[in-house]
């Protein structure tokens, strides 16, 4: 079926199987599966020269172009914690667009989208339609390549696909209700300290406002002289819950992300009392993002690598099998305490090779910067496999002052 469905296509197109157009969908379709196979990449941002408002779109791929969803849909959420409060219906927004791009469909179905793309442009739809109907297409399939027909006539139209260097990304979320973090929640980071692995969670929070997008400056406080880094794995909630079950906890998780979990150590260890609110909480100390990655895209979120670089030097570099408390056990527990709400966003902790343990201890100045290293998952900090090979972003945040 799938031959008879390319000759008609291509006849129909008036292609030749060796012409250069065949070629360039064919080499086209097979890189964008190897990179975004299953995946969709939720991000906010605002476009360049417009007002800093939020807006919900999809980024394409690492550095690639933003589909601005509010545009091709107005009625939905402008941020992404009321994206998430609505539920499956936004989600189903962003997923039908995501197909009309061959961005999280199959293999099969994104080179015949992409093969259908050059055959729109010289065929009518109805035409376009009757072909497939013609080799009896299944309806599921029908339906995707139909809508890519339709999102086809949108994109002539002047609906956007923005260029990456056109748009300014924010962070996944700006305004959670809470942001979760757990201590000592990697086995190879409490072997560094010489301290015991912990038999519960240990958990703090930073405010909302230490939040910052990627590509923003964290901004190192004249109040502290031992600003150290942390990368971590974090979640984001989807659903509302209160005492969840382990079993049921990842039906309450939208996606990951990455986040630093950045530490002014003077103020969180030697201070009286132990400031760990005050020297986790400085205004910029959560970089977070680019996107949220959605959890259907991650088989195993507990296997990847994790990694950090300062100055380009290698600072950390683990696994997230590490993890004592994963996803699920975090959930459950924190939910006996507080409900949890769509934004809510939880960073899941850090492995060894923070500067604080190092000897001499070794902590970050005025416009050092953590590099992009290995394209994998959500960002520069975090790399490994995943079957549907979620690209990064370059991300590169400064110390200023």
């Amino acid at each position: 079926m799938w031959k008879s469905l390319t000759r008609i296509l291509l006849a129909g197109g008036q292609l030749s199987r060796a012409g250069p157009e065949r070629n360039n969908w064919t080499k086209q379709g097979a890189r964008r599966v190897s990179q975004l196979r299953g995946a969709m990449r939720l991000v906010q941002f605002h476009p360049k020269g417009s007002a800093p408002e939020p807006r919900i779109g999809l980024e394409e791929e690492a550095g690639g172009r933003v589909m601005d969803l509010n545009t091709f849909d107005p009625t939905l959420p402008r941020n992404m914690r009321a994206f998430l409060e609505a539920g499956e219906a936004a989600f189903a927004v962003a997923q039908r667009y995501a197909s009309t791009h061959g961005w999280n469909c199959s293999p099969d179905v994104y080179l015949l989208a992409q093969c259908s793309a050059t055959f729109r442009s010289r065929v009518s739809c109805l035409r376009f339609i009757f072909c497939l109907l013609s080799c009896c297409v299944p309806w599921s399939l029908l339906r995707t390549l139909t809508a890519s027909c339709c999102a086809h006539r949108a994109r002539e139209s002047g609906q956007p696909l923005l260029p990456r260097d056109q748009v300014t990304l924010l962070a996944p979320v700006t305004n959670p209700d809470k942001v979760i973090c757990v201590g000592m929640n990697y086995g190879d980071h409490c072997l560094e300290q010489n301290v015991k692995v912990p038999t519960e969670p240990i958990i703090f929070s930073k405010f909302p406002s230490s939040i910052v997008g990627p590509d923003e400056d964290i901004i190192h406080p004249a109040e502290s002289n031992e600003v150290d880094w942390e990368v971590e794995l974090a979640f984001v909630i989807g659903k509302r819950g209160k005492h969840i079950q382990a079993s049921e906890a990842m039906d309450h998780v939208a996606g990951f992300t990455v986040a630093h979990d950045v530490s002014a150590r003077d103020w969180q260890m030697k201070r009286n009392g132990k400031q760990w609110l005050l020297g986790k909480t400085f205004d910029t100390f959560c970089p977070l993002g680019p996107a949220l990655v959605t959890k259907d895209s991650v088989s195993d979120p507990h296997n990847l690598g994790i990694r950090c670089r300062v100055n380009g030097e290698l600072v950390q570099s683990s696994s997230t099998n590490q993890m004592i408390f994963r996803t699920e056990a975090l959930v459950a527990w924190v939910s006996q305490f507080v409900t949890l709400y769509p934004g809510d966003v939880f960073l899941t902790g850090t492995p060894p090779g923070v500067g604080v343990f190092r000897k001499p201890p070794v902590f970050l100045k005025v416009k050092d910067s953590r590099l992009p290293i290995h394209k994998f998952l959500t960002s520069a900090l975090l790399w490994g496999r995943s079957p549907c090979g979620i690209f990064a972003t370059a991300v590169t945040s400064k110390y200023v002052t």
